[in-house]
């Protein structure tokens, strides 16, 4: 990574650019405005067109057809010739088609595996399936999206009149859904979305307190989502009777209210199990972490997402294991993860999922390209590849060690680096993260969303110091302190990896705060009847 300045001009003015390899023909202009036409990046290089902030600037002629490189990665061909200097934007570049599956380095190079780090703890709830909890939830699950709002009523009313006896319960959450019934439940990718619902509800934030809310005809019974085995925590009570249950058509429910204080009533043995929890001091290694990004730029391959990178890679020092995931965003470096896994297994693991994902989008017959977003491309991202490049970066440099499926949930020994193959969609990865055993979520944008979760704690993560500076009080760490270089990678890096064990140990970030977060949204590629 190479930065540019211009010398002989105050501070606020220096034009700054940034090359990320010297073999790049392209750089992205750094300043909060842009650069307009005829500022002076160095001696030999004289902007042409205004420059918006994030986008490119051809450091060099490119011919018609000619490649165009960043990250030392082809991210298309030139539609027409760029003199040196110009704005290099989506409309000049023709992108390239997608890496074949055939011929692919294959657990060729996997990362070197980094000396442990030793003596790194947090403040957490010991399940008695052995998994850790950030958060003492009670999570109340919900069978179809009938009942969404009796739950929501009762969730409302927990709160206000029985969470205050219960100082030690975080919070009180409804797992609402849009599935459960009008599906093709008897499909095969229908597994999908149940077995994401049955694992949520066995996240370790939850502390193995399993209440289900169902309202009686649909699809998706409570049997089917919990069927015997499904346990892993207070097995005796729960293998014989199944988890708790509320029916709202139960015969006895008569009127609204019924159902309500059912429910409450029915809450109040869970939250003084909860509130009998105490946070005891767990090694890093009971650390799940969910890395994502959402309203990417083209500082996040820069800024955000290396540091992150940086930071999963002393989780996994220290024994923890990190899941990053987003399979539009990693499809164009597919070579790249196959030849960082641990074994050939592995590596035939993740392209099995990612061509199940190529033929799940060509169904609908659209690809990869149908990814990015008008706001990525106002962030100076021109297509997929040019955002793939800077998405995998959060994976850091460890050998991938495993490979999820939508849904799944992480086995003990799932330790290190793991590739869970989720879409890209950001409340669609999150839902499936928490499914997977996520704990503690990091979540880095350039264009800014206020994104939150409800059943995890949430680190934000800025690209760009502006972003920061406006968003002061939604953001939790400034990664655009590196391209102003006012803060180096693992400066921000080792910044996040102390932070994520603050969080863990209990100290709320800014979504926590507002108490603002997003919807689950389920995978469910299975036909709705």
């Amino acid at each position: 990574m190479i930065f540019k300045t211009t010398e002989h001009v105050t501070p606020h003015e220096i034009p700054r650019y940034v090359k990320m390899h010297d073999l790049d023909n392209v750089a992205i202009v750094v300043n909060d405005k842009g650069l307009a036409a005829g500022t002076v990046l160095d001696t030999e290089l004289v902007l042409k067109d205004r420059v918006p902030q994030g986008h490119k600037v051809s450091l060099v002629d490119i011919e018609q057809g000619e490649v165009i490189r960043r990250y030392n990665v082809v991210i298309g061909r030139a539609l027409k010739p760029i003199p040196k200097g110009s704005w290099v934007h989506e409309r000049l570049i023709e992108m390239p088609p997608a890496l074949g599956f055939e011929g692919l380095p294959i657990a060729t190079s996997p990362a070197q595996v980094l000396p442990a780090l030793d003596g790194y703890t947090f403040e957490g709830y010991r399940n008695k399936d052995g998994s850790v909890g950030t958060r003492n939830i009670l999570a109340i699950t919900t069978t179809v999206q009938c009942v969404s709002g009796v739950v929501a009523y009762a969730v409302d009313r927990i709160k206000n009149e029985l969470l205050p006896r219960y100082p030690n319960v975080d919070d009180v959450v409804g797992i609402e859904h849009t599935y459960g019934c009008g599906v093709a439940i008897e499909a095969k990718d229908a597994i999908i979305p149940i077995r994401t619902l049955r694992n949520i509800s066995l996240n370790p934030n939850f502390g193995g307190e399993l209440l289900v809310v169902s309202l009686g005809c649909e699809k998706l019974q409570p049997e089917r989502m919990f069927p015997p085995g499904s346990f892993p925590v207070r097995v005796e009570s729960l293998e014989a009777t199944g988890p708790e249950t509320v029916c709202l058509q139960a015969d006895h429910h008569v009127g609204f209210m019924s159902m309500i204080d059912d429910i409450v009533q029915t809450a109040k043995p869970h939250l003084e199990r909860l509130n009998a929890r105490r946070r005891e001091t767990c090694p890093a290694s009971d650390l799940v972490v969910g890395v994502q990004c959402g309203g990417s730029d083209a500082f996040s391959g820069v800024t955000a997402n290396p540091a992150v990178g940086f930071a999963t890679d002393l989780l996994v020092r220290a024994g923890a294991t990190v899941m990053f995931s987003e399979n539009t965003e990693v499809r164009d470096g597919v070579d790249q993860l196959t030849m960082r896994a641990a074994t050939e297994d592995v590596a035939r693991d993740i392209i099995q999922e990612l061509s199940w994902y190529d033929n799940y989008l060509g169904r609908s017959k659209v690809d990869r390209s149908a990814n990015t977003t008008p706001g990525n491309k106002a962030g100076g991202l021109s297509n997929i590849v040019e955002k793939a490049m800077g998405s995998i970066v959060k994976s850091g440099s460890s050998p991938i060690n495993s490979v999820l499926a939508p849904g799944e949930k992480l086995k003990p020994d799932q330790k290190g680096l793991v590739f869970a193959a989720t879409p890209a969609s950001d409340f669609i990865c999150g839902t499936l993260q928490l499914a997977a055993g996520m704990n503690v979520h990091i979540f880095t944008t350039g264009r800014g969303t206020p994104y939150g979760l409800a059943q995890c704690p949430v680190i934000k993560v800025a690209t760009r110091n502006d972003l920061a500076r406006r968003w002061h009080d939604l953001m939790d760490v400034n990664a655009g302190r590196i391209a102003s270089g006012e803060a180096s990678i693992a400066d921000v890096g080792q910044e996040l990896f102390e932070m994520i064990l603050a969080v863990a140990s209990g100290k709320k970030t800014w979504a926590e705060h507002w108490k603002i977060h997003n919807s689950l949204v389920l995978f469910n590629p299975a036909p709705v009847t």
